[in-house]
């Protein structure tokens, strides 16, 4: 058995050592592989670093070829600025020499020159702003190149600049009715005819219109002017052109025109007086409807009072002198005291109807400058509460309050003026009533006193 068993260990000790054998020689196999494969890849590595030395050593001579190339342009370039520099040099003092020439070959022309560039200079912004350039445009064209000339100008060209100051002066005495295009404002721009007057003023069927400069167009007015100028514009549109007529020419050209459109219409100014000014009305027109119903009550009244003075004997009661006429009627038969008595007492008793309103129309003329000044104070307390916040480096802050503050001053005055004279006529026609009926009751008392005497 041992013998048998040392065969079996001999046996398993050999295979061992001859698989151990074989894979060494497999990574030996593998191991040459890798160092063949290394070497076949340094030897590829090489060439390509060979090719890509050989690459940069071709470039760098080719940029060392730009890089001269580059160094001889500048040198060129060099040259060429000093060339250029003396020839500037030279050139300045050849136009120096030049100008020198001119001005002696010029000699008394030199001055008409500048006078003839100064004056077409001149004449640019007015000509451009002239309303003439509406009907004529273009005009200032050859006097802006007359301007900028550096040569002596032509004959031709002075004769531009006399055609340019005589037209203007012509046309600025002439009234012309041209076609042209006017701007709406609601922003439409229709072609209509247009007349000129003068060098002052353009008009249409619509009313008077503005020649814009800067624009080159013709716009109208914001606002029109008062209604009595404007009426002046159909008077010469439908006048004969050998005829006369009054016309409102605004001398400024336009100016005044422009300012008027700024100015505030007495309902813009009604409505600057705000609640108070609102009020204010709202009196006027209570009181003065008060005194036209009184007024019309006590006219009839008076009317029916002559009416039963004719016919004493039959009175009636649709008039005060009536009913009193039926107090003495139903009381003939008292002594004169108590007939007075009577009397009186009827008169007291017509007073409060004839008399029915007239103080409410006194108090409103009483309230109406009070609320006025109600509104001063509440108009400068807002202008002092603007100036606490905005301060016054604006005065268009302040400029409403203290609209508010005038305008309902104004508005208390212009109410109790006609407030008062209402009550004024009201109160002396009631009193001329009660005058006639103390007239007629004493006429009365004085007959029955003498019926009694007889």
């Amino acid at each position: 058995m041992k013998k048998l068993f040392k065969g079996f260990a001999v046996a398993a000790a050999l295979t061992v050592s001859a698989g151990a054998a074989l894979n060494a020689h497999a990574n030996t196999e593998a191991l040459d592989k890798i160092l063949e494969q290394v070497k076949q890849n340094r030897i590829s590595e090489g060439k390509i670093n060979k090719a890509r030395e050989q690459e940069f050593l071709s470039e760098r001579a080719d940029k060392q070829a730009l890089l001269n190339k580059a160094k001889r342009d500048l040198a060129a370039e060099k040259a060429r600025g000093e060339r250029l520099n003396k020839q500037f040099k030279q050139n300045e003092i050849t136009l120096s020499e030049k100008e020198t020439e001119l001005v002696n070959a010029q000699g008394t022309l030199g001055e008409m020159f500048g006078v003839v560039r100064r004056s077409a200079a001149d004449a640019i912004g007015s000509i451009e702003a002239s309303i003439v350039s509406a009907e004529k445009p273009g005009r200032a064209e050859v006097l802006r190149s007359l301007a900028a000339a550096k040569e002596l100008p032509t004959t031709r060209e002075l004769e531009e600049l006399w055609i340019a100051f005589q037209t203007e002066m012509t046309e600025s005495a002439k009234t012309s009715t041209f076609e042209a295009e006017v701007a709406e404002l609601s922003g439409d721009i229709n072609v209509k005819p247009v007349t000129r007057i003068g060098n002052f003023n353009l008009i249409t069927q619509d009313g008077y219109v503005v020649y814009d400069a800067e624009n080159k167009s013709i716009v109208p007015l914001g606002k029109q002017p008062a209604s009595n100028v404007v009426a002046t514009i159909g008077d010469l549109l439908n006048t004969q052109a050998s005829s006369y007529v009054p016309f409102v020419v605004d001398p400024t050209r336009g100016a005044i025109l422009r300012l008027n459109t700024q100015k505030a219409t007495p309902e813009e100014r009604w409505h600057q007086g705000d609640t108070v000014g609102y009020i204010i009305t709202a009196l006027l027109a209570l009181g003065a409807l008060i005194a036209l119903v009184r007024f019309v009550d006590l006219m009839l009244v008076g009317a029916k009072i002559k009416s039963q003075i004719k016919n004493a004997n039959n009175p009636s009661d649709n008039n005060p002198l009536g009913r009193i006429l039926k107090v003495y009627h139903d009381n003939k038969n008292q002594d004169v005291e108590n007939l007075e008595l009577k009397l009186d007492e009827a008169i007291l008793r017509e007073t409060p109807r004839i008399e029915a309103g007239i103080n409410i129309i006194k108090i409103l003329a009483a309230i109406a400058p009070l609320l006025g000044l109600l509104g001063t104070v509440v108009g400068m307390i807002l202008t002092f509460e603007s100036i606490t916040l905005f301060g016054t480096g604006d005065p268009k802050i302040m400029a409403g309050n203290i609209s508010l503050a005038l305008v309902t001053t104004a508005l208390g005055l212009i109410a109790a003026l006609p407030l008062i004279l209402l009550h004024a006529i009201v109160a002396g026609r009631s009193k001329s009533i009660l005058h006639v009926l103390d007239e007629q009751s004493a006429g009365i008392v004085a007959a029955h006193a003498e019926k009694e005497k007889a």
